[in-house]
């Protein structure tokens, strides 16, 4: 700030020696000490508002931005709704001068949904052939993830080789069954 170098504070420290005294010269330090400190800190506190000041400004050119777009986009929104209702109001007329044409027209099937063959149309009707069995941990023990395979009900069951098993009972014809 000032261009100080160390040897022009060397020089103002031997003449404050000489011209003050060795008794006088430490409170003379100190009281300049304390000047210099109140000066900082007034420095610092202006600079710091300042700071505040600038940023409290491009907070609020920041919020004007904001509210200068809202409005723009406010008003080609309405812009946009109007010109929707004139349309609207429009086809109204054209549908309240062409209306006898449009009862004629009322018999025959009106078509909703896609139109065919469009691809809308096309996903609507596919239909999923093969099935993707989820993938399953190769190290699990089949039933535990619950993607074992089920026993089949309606298979026929493989015959039995124990000979302890007992042969099944033959059901009587319906003429013999108790009563």
């Amino acid at each position: 700030m000032f261009d100080i170098g160390f040897s022009e504070l060397l020089v103002i420290a031997v003449v404050a020696l000489v011209v003050l005294g060795p008794e006088r010269l430490p409170k003379a330090a100190r009281f300049a000490g304390l000047w210099v400190r109140r000066a900082r800190n007034q420095w610092d506190s202006v600079k710091q508002e300042l700071e505040r000041e600038l940023h409290a400004e491009e907070i609020k050119r920041q919020f004007d931005d904001v509210k200068s777009s809202v409005r723009d986009t406010e008003s080609q929104l309405r812009a946009s709704g109007e010109a929707v209702r004139r349309e609207a109001e429009q086809m109204r007329q054209d549908v309240a001068r062409h209306g006898e044409g449009v009862a004629a027209a009322d018999d025959a099937p009106v078509m909703t949904g896609p139109a065919p063959g469009s691809p809308a149309s096309v996903a609507q009707h596919a239909v999923a052939t093969d099935e993707v069995e989820p993938p399953r941990d190769a190290m699990a023990p089949p039933g535990i993830d619950g993607s074992a395979p089920r026993a089949d009900v309606s298979a026929p069951l493989p015959p039995s080789t124990d000979a302890a098993a007992p042969a099944p009972t033959p059901t009587p014809p319906n003429d013999e069954a108790p009563r």
